[in-house]
């Protein structure tokens, strides 16, 4: 029963995930980038700062400023400011479907810089699903978008995040890191809109309801994928990661009239697949050791 709760919360994650990717995508339209990040990590470190505060936490603990904690606020600035110029440039679908080839990124991440065992069949895996991310990409073919790229700057900022995250010490609670990771953001968002010389757009009276749209159900992602990795068991619940694609498939087609060609789909499904399949040989792995 707990493990059906925490893949409903997942599911659940995944939705507002796909949600406020929808109203970042809104928001492109008439804000710069870095309003967009600066919003976003306004919004987030203003909620869960307040969450930390309301548990009797310190917002600013020492540990905050332990290497680890650095190198993941690193990757969170990479993977959001990657993401974020994804949505505004290209497909919905096909950022979210790169984006989904984050596990693979920390699967190999985790062979190459931890020294963690990976077998032959989970290295195929890796690379099926690395040729699923070329196939969406589509290099040297007509259909190559060079906005691509920064969806596959993303996955590798997530990836350090995820890494990194193993060796965040354990003083330090979800909020605190997340109230941390998000404050990050608006320094790094201004000093991106320094270099651009982008303006700031003054937000009329539809923008307020985007931003709040967008804030809060990143808000709610982040508090349903917490809540379902500490209810059911993380092998069970990971692999629902993937319904991402499938909403973001849905919203893309109805709200911004995308078409998925053959090769986004079958790169995705191949992304998809192969992620699944890491996961169940990580799961078998464990359970044999």
């Amino acid at each position: 029963m707990d493990n059906l709760r925490g893949a409903a919360w997942m599911t659940l994650a995944m939705l507002g995930f796909a949600l406020a990717d929808t109203f970042i995508k809104l928001l492109s339209d008439d804000f710069p980038i870095w309003q967009i990040i600066a919003i976003l990590g306004f919004g987030g470190a203003l909620t869960f700062g307040a969450a930390t505060l309301a548990q009797g936490q310190s917002l600013f603990p020492r540990a905050v400023l332990s290497k680890a904690v650095i190198i993941r606020n690193i990757g969170e600035v990479l993977g959001t400011l990657g993401f974020v110029t994804a949505l505004t440039l290209i497909p919905l679908s096909s950022a979210s479907a790169i984006l989904q080839a984050t596990p693979l990124v920390v699967t190999l991440g985790a062979a190459l810089f931890l020294a963690e065992k990976v077998g032959w069949k989970r290295w195929s895996a890796i690379l099926v699903g690395f040729f699923g991310v070329v196939l969406i990409i589509r290099p040297g073919m007509d259909g190559f978008n060079v906005h691509a790229l920064f969806a596959v700057l993303a996955v590798i900022g997530l990836a350090i995040r995820d890494l990194a995250t193993r060796w965040v010490p354990r003083n330090v609670s979800s909020s605190q890191l997340s109230f941390f990771a998000l404050l990050v953001l608006i320094p790094a968002a201004f000093l991106l809109g320094a270099i651009t010389a982008a303006p700031i757009v003054r937000p009329q009276g539809w923008d307020w309801a985007v931003i709040c749209g967008a804030v809060s159900m990143g808000v709610l992602a982040y508090f349903s994928i917490v809540t379902a990795m500490r209810v059911g068991e993380i092998s069970f619940v990971t692999p629902f990661r993937y319904s991402r694609i499938l909403f973001a498939l849905v919203i893309g087609v109805v709200i911004f009239g995308e078409r998925p060609d053959a090769l986004m789909l079958i790169g995705a499904a191949l992304i998809v697949g192969s992620g699944l399949f890491t996961l169940w040989r990580e799961r078998k792995h464990r359970a044999a050791t």
